[in-house]
């Protein structure tokens, strides 16, 4: 696909919250947030000539390695939300992108996501075919106040839950979503943590992809201003979450 006519380099997009995106309590899920997040990323891709589609004719795809999110208020059902986005580094096969959510003017989340390359039949990291010198780099402005840290899975951690990857989890790159990772783990958590806006930021890193019918075990290992929760196959680190609690 070309470049669109009304190609941005900073691109700004309108949600509105309807009811099945929100927690019981009327706030939007922690899941939805990412996917709103992740929506608006694949529009200013498909835009600027560089989304799913146009990556396929070369058989590649940009998969999310890490993301971190920092959050000062959720968004509540019929809320408009406006979701800001720009690029800070893009070069050969790797790619930093921030993400900003704001309400009626005010900012309510920051995020910062690192992607990379991936050729979905050789299903490992290569060079981006494509041409991308069209997008202007901000790499000083950014969205959240922390960058990545390393996050530490604890040796002493607990089996808390077995899963068989299902369909359902798949998406069009035919692995594991990333928002299905953080839905397996948000679902182990006490609820009043989430329904109490508890989670002041959380973090993921993404390590190995899963596919359909892939055994896992999640582990947890809570502090008290934390949890990191784990995902592991046949023993091997494929997912880690870290909650940072307030």
């Amino acid at each position: 696909m070309p470049i669109d006519s009304n190609f941005t380099s900073v691109l700004s997009k309108d949600f509105e919250i309807n009811f099945t995106q929100c927690l019981p309590s009327g706030n939007l899920k922690y899941t939805e947030l990412c996917n709103l997040l992740q929506l608006t990323a694949a529009t200013h891709s498909e835009i600027g000539g560089i989304s799913f589609s146009d990556m396929q004719e070369f058989d590649q795809a940009w998969v999310l390695s890490r993301m971190r999110v920092e959050i000062s208020d959720l968004p509540k059902w019929k809320d408009t939300v406006t979701v800001k986005t720009w690029i800070n580094s893009l070069e050969n096969s790797r790619s930093v992108r921030a993400l900003e959510m704001y309400v009626n003017g005010k900012k309510m989340v920051g995020c910062e996501t690192f992607w990379a390359v991936f050729n979905t039949k050789k299903r490992r990291p290569e060079l981006l075919t494509l041409t991308h010198d069209h997008f202007e780099l901000f790499p000083d402005v950014k969205a959240t106040e922390e960058s990545f840290s390393k996050i530490e899975i604890n040796t002493e951690k607990e089996e808390v839950f077995s899963k068989t990857v299902i369909l359902s989890d798949l998406d069009i790159v035919n692995h594991v979503n990333n928002v299905k990772y953080l839905e397996w783990c948000m679902d182990l958590v006490d609820e009043k943590i989430i329904l109490k806006q508890k989670i002041k930021s959380f973090e993921m890193n993404f390590m190995k992809e899963l596919s359909l019918r892939d055994q896992v075990m999640i582990h947890e290992n809570a502090s008290d201003d934390s949890i990191v929760f784990s995902i592991t196959k046949e023993d091997k680190n494929c997912f880690a979450l870290q909650l940072n609690l307030g």
